[in-house]
């Protein structure tokens, strides 16, 4: 805390007013680079955020009809086709601020990928944002994906 700040901004909650979205985002921003991929995947055929990872959690511990790999295979496709398409579009400087950063990088994937839903757009905002990590995970000839959690 400097002299200046009155409080410890590290710890300051989002406003009343943020956009979910954005809160949304910081959750996903917590995930394994794997399970953000997983969310990527599943993202074309469920394009809620709030489901895609419910789907994913489910898939992971076996009760889904989708395995984790497959989906995380699946994202990994979806990812190397964007990826270039996200990259040629030009960004703001990062912004130092999570929920802003969140926000320009938003801005970004809706502009480089138009017409994307909610969810497509909430991961693959995720990715960007962690795209080095995302990046080493696909260009990996197998994906190190956490293994299945077996039911109860």
């Amino acid at each position: 805390m400097s002299e200046q700040e009155p409080y410890d901004s590290r710890f300051t909650l989002p406003d009343v007013d943020a956009w979910p979205e954005t809160e949304v985002g910081v959750i996903l921003l917590g995930l394994e680079p794997d399970r953000l991929v997983a969310g990527l995947g599943f993202a074309t055929l469920a394009d809620d955020p709030a489901l895609v990872t419910q789907a994913v959690d489910q898939a992971r511990h076996g009760v889904f009809a989708a395995d984790i790999v497959g989906l995380t295979e699946a994202g990994l496709l979806r990812w190397r086709a964007l990826r270039p398409v996200l990259d040629a579009v030009p960004g703001r400087p990062a912004a130092g601020a999570l929920r802003q950063e969140w926000a320009n990088s938003a801005d970004l994937v809706a502009v480089a990928v138009p017409g994307v839903g909610p969810a497509a757009l909430a991961y693959l905002t995720a990715c960007w944002i962690r795209r080095d990590e995302i990046d080493r995970l696909a260009d990996r000839k197998e994906p190190d994906v956490l293994p299945e959690v077996a039911p109860g």
